[in-house]
């Protein structure tokens, strides 16, 4: 029988996510997926199956959530508070959910987009190689109060396993490389950008995220002449107003905007996560550079499996205590343990 994740109290913006789709992008889509591409492999790490299942991307809060059958979950991205039938749950981590146990998922703590992974995946119809809900696309919905959704077989049994903290979250130092247009800014303009201190605006979206400033906007003389041509997610716009945009996984496929830099996809999930008035700064590095970081993220996400390690609990808090194996072996209860065997 096949087991379903029911979402009693849906947050206000809940979608499944996966790696989106790619090779669309002439017929006008964009990849789309999650906005936090990291999470997917942690969660697959803490679950010991593949990174292209999808996961429920949480906005800002979570939801109340149980299933049928008993289940593996994992929780990974930006930090919320969670329980168990009250029971506090480690953030981070992989978890048992009883049958009939309620899930809690609160607001974030840190960061923007949390992540709510089950062991086998989510069954739900697959749209053109993906079933991830591409919003701007018109693809799929927000995941409403009372939907059931389907999970596939889980094929491994640990939980109660844990990751590394990450330190992608708060914003911090975002890397890019030139653009289309970067040329046609002045040097005094590309220092201007480099130098100054940006906040994470409340505009942001799974299409783009305004960064805020002091002072002057940012412009180029250029800019009125520009045809409209192909943009990718981490170009930054720099829109009418002088404000940088740094475009997401749900972006249009095309723009005419002057485009001061790209962000380096290892990159997009701090801009991703960081939250309203989190302080970013920008720096441009060359392309061998950029190619090596992104080489070095790749095998990161690889080996996040071998950095998974025991949580380590309270047995006096521990509900599910009586699911763990106590003993290993077969030991006799007549001898003396304090004697050689001869």
């Amino acid at each position: 029988m096949t087991a379903h994740l029911t979402i009693t109290q849906a947050g206000p913006a809940l979608s499944l996510q996966d790696q989106g789709r790619a090779g669309y992008r002439a017929q006008g889509l964009t990849v789309g997926g999650a906005a936090d591409r990291t999470a997917l492999f942690e969660g697959a790490a803490l679950l010991g199956q593949s990174p292209t299942h999808a996961a429920i991307e949480m906005a800002g809060s979570g939801g109340s959530f149980t299933s049928d059958a008993d289940i593996r979950i994992a929780l990974t991205g930006a930090e919320m508070a969670a329980k168990i039938d009250g029971e506090p749950l480690v953030w981070g981590a992989s978890h048992r959910l009883p049958a009939g146990a309620e899930l809690t998922v609160g607001g974030a703590r840190n960061g923007s987009y949390g992540y709510l992974h089950v062991g086998g995946g989510f069954a739900t119809p697959s749209v053109m190689g993906s079933r991830a809900s591409h919003l701007a696309g018109g693809i799929g919905t927000l995941l409403q109060t009372g939907e059931a959704l389907p999970l596939g077989p889980d094929v491994a049994q640990d939980f109660a396993m844990t990751l590394p903290k990450s330190d992608r979250f708060g914003g911090g130092k975002i890397r890019l490389v030139e653009s289309m247009q970067t040329a046609s800014f002045d040097a005094e303009t590309i220092e201007r950008f480099t130098a100054t201190p940006f906040r994470r605006d409340a505009r942001a979206n799974r299409m783009g995220v305004r960064m805020d400033h002091d002072g002057d906007g940012f412009a180029t003389g250029a800019q009125l002449s520009i045809v409209s041509e192909v943009v990718v997610p981490g170009d930054i716009q720099i829109s009418g107003d002088g404000a940088p945009y740094v475009l997401m996984y749900e972006c249009q496929t095309t723009g005419g905007y002057p485009r001061i830099g790209s962000v380096l996809p290892c990159d997009l999930p701090c801009v991703a996560q960081a939250q309203t008035g989190a302080a970013l700064t920008f720096e441009f590095v060359g392309m061998a550079e950029a190619v090596s970081l992104q080489a070095r993220y790749i095998a990161a996400l690889k080996s996040l499996p071998s950095s998974v390690t025991p949580l380590v609990r309270d047995p006096a808090g521990m509900r599910d205590l009586l699911s763990y194996q106590m003993i290993s072996g077969v030991v006799s209860a007549a001898a003396n343990p304090f004697e050689e065997e001869s």
